[in-house]
C-alpha cells in the first residue's frame, strides 16, 4: 500500500462533497441576496430578520472562497506534493474562517426568529453542513502537514518530484566507478 493512499482517496471524496455544498450555497445565497437587494424581502421563500443580510453576504463570500479552496484541493491531489499541500491548507483555512463567520450569522438568525422562508432555511442548513465538512477537510489536510502517512510529507534528499536534484546538491555522476 502506498503511503497516504487512504487519505488521498478520502480527501477526494470530501472535496467532491464540499464542491457540491459550496456551489449550492453560492446559488442560494446569490438568489436570496438578489431578491433582498431588490427589496423583495416579503417573497414567500425569503423573509428573514436583521441578521439575514449579513448571513447572505458572508454565505456568498464563504461559498465562493470555498469553491476556490476545493479547486486548490483538487490540484493538490493531482500533484500530491508538500508545496501543493501548503497552498491547499492555507486556502482551506481562509475558507473555513469565512464560512464560520457565516455560521455565526446563521445562529444569530435562528435565535432572532421571525419568518424565514424555505430557501433561507435551506441555505442555513447548507452553511452549517459546509462549516463542518470544511473543518473535516482542514483537519485532514493538516494531518498531512504533520505526518507523512496522511500526506505527501517532506522530501529533501534527491526526490524525483523536483527533478531528481535536492537543493544544494550536485546531481549524481553516472558512468564512473569509485576507486577504493
Amino acid at each position: 500500500m502506498a503511503v497516504g493512499r487512504d487519505s488521498k482517496e478520502l480527501t477526494g471524496i470530501l472535496l467532491a462533497v464540499n464542491l457540491v455544498i459550496h456551489l449550492i450555497i453560492v446559488g442560494l445565497a446569490g438568489w436570496s441576496l438578489d431578491k433582498y437587494i431588490n427589496g423583495q424581502q416579503n417573497h414567500p421563500h425569503l423573509g428573514g430578520n436583521a441578521s439575514t443580510s449579513f448571513m447572505l453576504i458572508f454565505g456568498l463570500l464563504g461559498g465562493v472562497i470555498g469553491v476556490c479552496s476545493v479547486l486548490a484541493g483538487f490540484m493538490h491531489i493531482r500533484a500530491w506534493r508538500s508545496d501543493s499541500l501548503a497552498s491547499a491548507a492555507s486556502l482551506a483555512l481562509i475558507s473555513w474562517a469565512i464560512i464560520a463567520l457565516a455560521f455565526g450569522f446563521v445562529v444569530k438568525e435562528i435565535i432572532l426568529g421571525g419568518h424565514r422562508g424555505k430557501r433561507l432555511q435551506t441555505l442555513e442548513m447548507f452553511i452549517i453542513i459546509a462549516t463542518l465538512s470544511q473543518f473535516m477537510y482542514l483537519g485532514l489536510l493538516h494531518a498531512g502537514v504533520y505526518n507523512s502517512r496522511y500526506g505527501p510529507g517532506f522530501r529533501s534528499h534527491g526526490s524525483s518530484d523536483y527533478g531528481g536534484i535536492a537543493m544544494g546538491h550536485e546531481p549524481p555522476k553516472t558512468g564512473t566507478t569509485a576507486v577504493v
